[in-house]
């Protein structure tokens, strides 16, 4: 599937380390997933989540705290980072609420529908818009009618005479996170080869034209852009 295309590997040294790296730009994650439930509150009580790109499972372990009554399926093509997420989801008590799936999506078995998918911080790396709206298609394809996606993506429209400066904002949070100089540079090279940041209102229209009513944007922390779109009929 078109999502193989991306560029970035989470490894066995950087599935352990991801998380901690994040640590000190925790608020914009408990943000995102703060406004991602109130998104998703209309749910049924035994809902059934895809969690696409599911990584450490981050939004799994707040969501399984907050609706004690839904499963989750956890989707992503790394291993590692899916072990990590097994070791979480044991630490919460939570395992047997968790099937842990290790695949692109387009080769997994047929699951059966989902209640709502989340695909956080994965589309961007996606640099074809034809094979990014093809990931929202097989995530579209999914849902049961009338299912919730929940979208996070990097953003931002590069041709906006304030976006250098928006970017040069991310750089510091990355700073702040911890990142030395060497850090920046090799992240700003890797950002520049691997990483696709549309326009909101464009990456809100890509999702709409992939079978989903109008995105709402419902977070945004400098280049992190979230949103809310049901599945259309």
């Amino acid at each position: 599937m078109s999502e193989k295309k991306a560029g970035i590997c989470f490894d066995a040294e950087r599935a352990a380390s991801y998380d901690q790296r994040f640590v000190k730009l925790g608020a914009m994650k408990d943000g995102l997933h703060l406004c991602m439930r109130q998104a998703m509150e209309d749910l049924p009580e035994d809902a059934h989540i895809l969690c696409v790109g599911a990584g450490t499972g981050a939004e799994i372990m707040y969501l399984a705290r907050e609706f004690p009554g839904w499963r989750f399926t956890a989707a992503d093509p790394s291993a590692a980072m899916l072990e990590v997420c097994r070791r979480h989801a044991a630490e919460h008590g939570i395992e047997d609420r968790i099937d842990i799936r290790v695949g692109y999506l387009d080769a997994l078995p047929d699951l059966g529908l989902f209640d709502a998918a989340t695909c956080l911080l994965v589309s961007h790396f996606l640099t074809n818009k034809d094979e990014r709206r093809d990931l929202f298609k097989q995530i579209r394809a999914r849902l049961k009618p009338g299912g919730t996606l929940i979208s996070a993506d990097i953003a931002g429209d590069t041709q906006s005479k304030t976006y250098p400066a928006l970017f040069n904002y991310w750089l510091n949070a990355m700073r702040f996170a911890g990142s030395t100089d060497e850090d920046i540079e090799g992240y700003v090279e890797r950002f520049r080869e691997h990483v696709a940041p549309l326009p909101p209102a464009e990456l809100g229209a890509l999702i709409e034209s992939a079978g989903f009513e109008t995105p709402v944007l419902i977070y945004q922390a400098l280049m992190m852009h979230g949103f809310a779109a049901k599945r259309a009929e």
